[in-house]
C-alpha cells in the first residue's frame, strides 16, 4: 500500500474516493463553492494507492487555530476526509494513512491535531481522545420563561447585568462578513474553539450559517452599534413549528441571555431546539422551570492528539501551581516518555525526568484531559489512568482545570 500526497489536479478524484468511502453520493456542483468539502487544502491531503495505481483511501487536514486554556491560539491541524473504500478495508490502509499523516504534521512543527470522530471506536488507537463535549437542548415554548436572577449586590440590585443594545433580524447571506468578525472574537476567548478561516466563509463551506443553506440571523449590537453576538436559526414548516438554532456566538454572557430570550419568545413557534450547548452552560439554570429544557444528543465533539507532549503542555495556561510527573505511552507510534510538569504563576515547564511517576497514562487519555474538559480523576476511577499515590489525581485535577469548560461547535 503506497501513501502519496495529492495536488490540485487530484481534487475531483479525491472527493469521489472520499464520498464513496463514506457511502455518500456526489452532489451537483455549486458555483463559488458551497459544498462542505469546498475548502479542502489539497497540499495537505493524502491518497492510499493500491497496487494497480488506483486511490482506495483518503486523508486530509485543514489549517486551523485552537484556543487553549489561558487564551492562547495555536496552530493545529484539523484532520478530515479520512476513509477507505469498502473493497479495501482491513488491509492496513487506514493505519498507513494515519501514520504517514502524523509524521507529516510533526515535520511541519505542529504539536497538536484534532478531528471529529465519525465513530468513537476508530481513533483512540491512533492516539486521539475526546476533549470537548456538547449537547442539544429542546425547550417547549410554554416552559421557556427565564427566571429573574437571584444574586443581589450590596445595593440589593441583581448582580447579573442586562445587555445594552439591540437585536435585528437579517438573512445569513446578507451578513457573512459581520458573522465572520463576531465569530473570530468569540473563538479567541473560548477554550477549545477552532478558528474559521476566511477561505471557509468566502467558499461558504461547512454547515450553517457558513453554508448557503437559508438561515435567519438574530444579530446583537451593543450600545455603540458594534455587532457583539448572533444566533443562526430556521423554523421548520408544518405542524411542529420547531425553531432550530444552529449556534449562538458571543463572548458576553449577558448578550447570550439576550439572544436566548429573543429566540425563546419568538411567536408562532412551538418549541426551540438548540443544537450546540456546552454541557455545563448556565442556560438550563436560567429557566424558571428547571426541567423546561430537555437535554438531547449529549456526546463528544472535538478529539485531540498530542504530537509533542512537552510543547503541548507548555503552550496552554494553568490555573494552579504544582508539580506532576507524567509517564506517557504512545502505543501507535511506539514511544514512551516520562515528563516533569512544573507549573508556576500560570506557566509550565516540562522536561524529561527519571523521577517516579505520579500518573501513568496513554497519550489518548492525556489528550482528553489536556483542554480541561475531562477531569484526570474521572479517568483514574474508570481504570484508564494509574495514580501511583493518594493525592495524585486530586493534584492533576487542580492543575488541568481550565478557567472555563472547553467547547467547540465548528464542524469540519
Amino acid at each position: 500500500m503506497e501513501i502519496r500526497p495529492t495536488t490540485d489536479q487530484d481534487f475531483d478524484v479525491f472527493v469521489d474516493t472520499m464520498l464513496a468511502a463514506f457511502g455518500f453520493y456526489p452532489e451537483p456542483p455549486v458555483d463559488g463553492g458551497g459544498q462542505w468539502w469546498s475548502a479542502l487544502e489539497m497540499d495537505r491531503c493524502l491518497f492510499a494507492v493500491a497496487a494497480d495505481g488506483k486511490p482506495v483511501g483518503t486523508a486530509g487536514a485543514y489549517s486551523f487555530e485552537l484556543t487553549l486554556p489561558g487564551g492562547s491560539p495555536v496552530p493545529v491541524s484539523g484532520v478530515t476526509a479520512v476513509g477507505v473504500l469498502p473493497s479495501h478495508r482491513r488491509r492496513g490502509a487506514l493505519s498507513a494513512l494515519m501514520r504517514h499523516q502524523l509524521a507529516e504534521l510533526r515535520a511541519r512543527g505542529e504539536f497538536l491535531s484534532v478531528l471529529l470522530a465519525s465513530e468513537a471506536l476508530i481513533y483512540r488507537r491512533f492516539g486521539y481522545g475526546p476533549a470537548t463535549y456538547t449537547a442539544g437542548l429542546t425547550v417547549p415554548r410554554h416552559r421557556a420563561a427565564l427566571a429573574v436572577p437571584r444574586a443581589r449586590g450590596g445595593n440589593g440590585e441583581p448582580v447579573a447585568g442586562t445587555a445594552a443594545g439591540s437585536i435585528e433580524v437579517v438573512r445569513s447571506s446578507h451578513c457573512g462578513g459581520v458573522l465572520e468578525e463576531v465569530y473570530d472574537r468569540y473563538r479567541r476567548s473560548q477554550p477549545g474553539a477552532l478558528s474559521r478561516p476566511h477561505r471557509w466563509w468566502s467558499l461558504r463551506a461547512g454547515q450553517p450559517p457558513i453554508s448557503p443553506a437559508p438561515r435567519y440571523v438574530a444579530l446583537h449590537r451593543d450600545a455603540d452599534g458594534v455587532a457583539d453576538g448572533y444566533a443562526s436559526y430556521t423554523i421548520e414548516p408544518g405542524a411542529s413549528r420547531t425553531m432550530k438554532v444552529d449556534e449562538i456566538i458571543t463572548a458576553d454572557d449577558a448578550v447570550h441571555t439576550a439572544l436566548a430570550r429573543f429566540l425563546l419568545e419568538h411567536d408562532l413557534v412551538h418549541q426551540v431546539s438548540f443544537k450546540h450547548v456546552p454541557t455545563d452552560h448556565p442556560l438550563r439554570w436560567q429557566f424558571e422551570d428547571f426541567r423546561g429544557g430537555e437535554v438531547t444528543g449529549a456526546g463528544d465533539w472535538l478529539w485531540v492528539r498530542l504530537l509533542d507532549v512537552p510543547a503541548a503542555l507548555t503552550a496552554r495556561g494553568w490555573c494552579a501551581d504544582g508539580e506532576l510527573v507524567l509517564d506517557v505511552e504512545d502505543r501507535f507510534l511506539g514511544e514512551r516518555g516520562r515528563h516533569l510538569l512544573t507549573v508556576r504563576s500560570g506557566k509550565a515547564d516540562c522536561v524529561p525526568t527519571d523521577r517516579e511517576p505520579d500518573l501513568s497514562l496513554d497519550v489518548s487519555d492525556l489528550a482528553s484531559v489536556y483542554l480541561g474538559g475531562t477531569a484526570p480523576s474521572t479517568l483514574v476511577r474508570a481504570g484508564h489512568i494509574r495514580a501511583h499515590h493518594p493525592g495524585a489525581a486530586a493534584l492533576a485535577d487542580a492543575l488541568f482545570r481550565a478557567e472555563r469548560s472547553p467547547h467547540c461547535l465548528h464542524w469540519f
